[in-house]
């Protein structure tokens, strides 16, 4: 309440300034006649404003109340100014008093709406769903094969959702014919909750991602009812099919255009705190853009890991199998354009360094399986041609953008201004063991004496850390002012940039 009352304080000094500004243009009365008016007018705003409930607090308020009594409150002052200031001495007229309360009032309607739609974005809670824990389960179901009138409802069941092409692939490879797969098309999960546990050696899920509510919910809820090592195969439209589609459908110049706000919509809205509650409400989760990246990324994330991914058309079909347990299925923060990445710091004790995100959502679960797919990682803790980047990423890291936020840990004192890189867990166990226990000895740094050295090997790279450290521990800070001056003599005059 007090804070509303001191908002609208502030919002009375700003109708009476407009007021003493459009005073020298039109009104020539006294300017203490002004100043007096707006006190007399500001004080019986707020005493009547107390009485009709004006400064309840909006969360408990619905926006109805609020707009009325911000109404009965305009209504008095008016209906009180334009009969009782003619017979005050103050030399004002009704409409400089029209026009305070006019000001105030319709920037408090704006307070009012800001206040609510708060409200309205900000209470999009979404239960947490329950991991249970499990022992090693088997099939409790025997296998059998399909009789041909159960195969036959399975194929027009599959065809009536996509092509005939797509259920060849899908009989060859998912085992539809064994009484162990079982194919669901649900968009709202009902189906998979329905289905009991361990009977199945195989889902076959035939509803698109990008319509499906509740992805990781999905995930997690298959992840329960398959068995050990059981497979589950899904499907999904790649935002790279969608963005490519309009890009060849409309003219050039135009296209970009198009795809850009299409891509607002779709990709920068959900992901805003104050626009994600209006996206779903809208759209209601439906024709989302999914990234190979995001759905691998999740599937990781709830316990699965990947076999193969079969492109057909403009669907990507996802063959994998239950791996482990889904991860703690907390509101994770992984849309934002500034994340938190674990690294590894001194004492081996793990801290959050903030980055500008670079990367598609949930690309941190699949970093091994990038590495391998792409013959393992290199020395800056990345692999070549990695897709997991954005168009933009690969700029903002070409150029050290996306490590500014660094400059947060640098003043909580996580880091040191010169020092190794900190290392992601995946990266920090391929090191030799002397060198972890060394690199552990000392905070790591925003600047490493990898931009000096231009080390092309790990072995290289081994040796130029060990050299740093080396000297580090004997001579803290003047190795430190050494190597400062050193990568920036490397980054002005040889041009060495991010990786």
């Amino acid at each position: 309440m007090t804070k509303r009352i001191g908002i609208d304080i502030l919002l009375w000094i700003i109708s009476l300034v407009c007021c003493l500004i459009w005073r020298f243009a039109a009104d020539k009365s006294e300017v203490w006649a002004y100043i007096v008016l707006a006190a007399i007018l500001m004080a019986s705003w707020i005493a009547v404003g107390l009485l009709v409930q004006l400064y309840r607090n909006y969360r408990k308020a619905w926006y109805w109340q609020s707009m009325l009594s911000l109404a009965v409150t305009t209504a008095v002052l008016m209906l009180g100014a334009y009969y009782l200031l003619p017979k005050t001495p103050l030399p004002v007229s009704v409409n400089v008093a029209m026009w305070l309360i006019g000001i105030v009032a319709g920037i408090d309607v704006l307070v009012i709406l800001m206040e609510h739609y708060w409200k309205y974005a900000t209470n999009m809670t979404v239960p947490v769903m329950q991991v249970e824990e499990r022992d090693h389960a088997v099939v409790s179901r025997e296998d059998a094969p399909r009789s041909e009138k159960s195969m036959e409802t399975v194929h027009r069941a599959i065809t009536s959702l996509t092509t005939e092409e797509d259920y060849r692939m899908l009989l060859e490879r998912a085992g539809l014919g064994s009484r162990l797969t079982k194919v669901v098309a649900d968009r709202d999960r009902f189906a998979i909750l329905q289905l009991p546990e361990y009977e199945y050696n195989c889902i076959v899920d035939m509803t698109l991602l990008n319509d499906a509510r509740g992805i990781n919910k999905r995930f997690c809820l298959v992840n329960k009812k398959l068995p050990d090592n059981g497979r589950y195969v899904c499907c999904y439209r790649p935002q790279e099919y969608i963005k490519q589609k309009m890009l060849n459908k409309y003219p050039a110049g135009l296209n970009w255009c198009i795809y850009s706000l299409y891509f607002f919509w779709k990709r920068v809205v959900p992901r805003l705190m104050l626009t994600s509650r209006l996206y779903y409400d809208t759209t209601k989760g439906r024709k989302r853009m999914l990234s190979k990246t995001e759905v691998l990324g999740r599937l990781y994330y709830c316990g699965f890991e990947v076999d193969e991914i079969v492109p057909m058309g403009h669907i990507e079909y996802v063959f994998c199998h239950r791996h482990m347990q889904p991860y703690p299925q907390q509101q994770l923060k992984v849309y934002g354009p500034l994340i938190k990445l674990r690294r590894v710091g001194k004492n081996k004790k793990f801290v959050y360094f903030y980055k500008v995100r670079t990367m598609h959502p949930y690309a941190e679960y699949i970093q091994k399986y990038v590495f391998d797919q792409r013959g393992g990682m290199n020395i800056a803790d990345k692999s070549d041609d990695d897709w997991r980047i954005t168009s933009w990423g690969k700029f903002m890291r070409k150029y050290w953008l996306d490590e500014l936020p660094m400059l947060i840990n640098w003043i909580k004192r996580d880091v040191k201004l010169v020092g190794v890189r900190p290392l992601s867990k995946t990266m920090f166990e391929t090191y030799p063991k002397w060198l972890q226990d060394k690199r552990t000895k000392t905070k790591p740094g925003l600047i490493p004496p990898f931009y000096i050295d231009h080390p092309k090997t790990f072995e290289e790279l081994y040796a130029s850390e060990d050299k740093y450290l080396t000297e580090y521990l004997k001579h803290p800070v003047w190795t430190d002012t050494k190597y400062f001056f050193m990568t920036m003599h490397s980054i002005l005059f040889r041009r060495m940039h991010s990786a």
